[in-house]
């Protein structure tokens, strides 16, 4: 864990900077040595975003089977992409 003072944001934006990137790990700043504020890399904030929001999905699918909603089997789910891929193809034909 990187844990640095928030005046070092200011003093050494550069190094902070460098230090995200190259460990894709938050850099976490203090103000009167209480947490303050956490600098990331935008790469790093991003995969944590869409790593948050497939957690997200994946929670709501689970509630939903534990709540009673149907599933699919893989031969179902593969026939209903069978299907769409036809009506693509065929939708495609008639223009």
């Amino acid at each position: 864990m990187n844990i640095r003072p928030s005046a070092a944001i200011r003093q050494n934006y550069n190094e902070i900077a460098d230090m995200c990137r190259n460990t894709s790990e938050p850099v976490f700043l203090t103000k009167n040595g209480e947490g303050d504020l956490v600098v990331m890399d935008i790469e790093t904030y991003n995969r944590r975003e869409k790593m948050l929001k497939l957690r997200e999905e994946l929670l709501s699918v689970e509630e939903d089977r534990i709540h009673g909603s149907k599933g699919y089997s893989i031969n179902e789910v593969t026939k209903m992409m069978q299907d769409a891929v036809k009506g693509a193809i065929n939708n495609g034909k008639s223009k």
